[in-house]
């Protein structure tokens, strides 16, 4: 797998916690300069304060909630016009605990627009600037959840099936000069317990939970070894090409002209 390394500024989405400021703070000191995207402008502020102290980059901010059409249409515009930016971090995200019947549909579709309309018209915007300019990359955050139903977060784990579905259907799309990666993070040490109004992550087997370096470190790893779908905790890479393998088998009976003789209509 060839090594492929990151250049350029990065434009960081959800950076003002978590995995997004842990993204912000190693690509800083990998010498990258930033523009980092949130809804906290105080939190913002201190990260990039801090980063331009320690590692010596230039840090912009934009404050903004990616689920409004406004603040949305400005982080695009900044990714398009910007000929610096070179990676987008497109890892805002929410989740949302509970029985889908029972979840609030405002907050249903509030998290449809954060994970899944923001991921993709971000994407978009940075897709045809990083195609025109010939370089550019693309890191998309989605979950395992999403390979996962039986994790029994139907909305949430649909929405990361998708941006995990998504991200490889732009690699036949896309010249190999702008890179992708989609990021599968399992369980991971970060205020998302907290937000989505289930239990919290101390609740959890700690042998199952990430803490939130480690999960960037692997996941820069894997970018750097040109993997497009990396998920940190996974042992061996060839567990996830035999799944890859066997999905791609059923493709010569996923459309025929005969219905299969097991429904017994021939």
């Amino acid at each position: 797998m060839s090594k492929q390394q990151l250049s350029g500024a990065a434009l960081v989405t959800g950076a003002s916690s978590g995995i997004g400021a842990t993204y912000a703070d190693r690509l800083a000191r990998r010498g990258h300069d930033l523009v980092l995207v949130a809804r906290d402008a105080s939190r913002l502020a201190d990260l990039a304060d801090r980063l331009r102290t320690e590692a010596g980059v230039s840090v912009d901010v934009i404050q903004a909630d990616l689920t409004n059409a406004v603040d949305l249409a400005r982080v695009e515009a900044r990714l398009a016009e910007d000929a610096a930016i070179d990676i987008l971090i497109n890892n805002a995200g929410a989740a949302l605990a509970g029985d889908f019947v029972d979840q609030d549909l405002d907050k249903v579709d509030n998290l449809i627009q954060l994970n899944v309309v923001s991921v993709t018209r971000l994407a978009h915007a940075a897709a045809g600037a990083f195609k025109a300019r010939g370089r550019g990359a693309i890191v998309n955050i989605s979950s395992v959840v999403g390979l996962l139903p039986e994790f029994r977060s139907p909305v949430y784990g649909a929405t990361k099936a998708y941006v995990t579905y998504f991200t490889q259907g732009l690699r036949s799309q896309l010249p190999e000069a702008v890179k992708l990666q989609a990021v599968l993070p399992g369980a991971t040490r970060t205020e998302i317990w907290d937000r989505s109004g289930g239990g919290g992550v101390d609740a959890l087997d700690p042998s199952t939970v990430m803490e939130v370096g480690d999960l960037v470190d692997a996941a820069l790893a894997g970018f750097d070894q040109g993997e497009l779908v990396t998920i940190p905790s996974l042992p061996e890479a060839g567990d996830f090409a035999a799944y890859d393998a066997a999905r791609l088998n059923l493709a010569p009976n996923l459309s025929r002209d005969r219905p299969a003789l097991r429904y017994g209509l021939a």
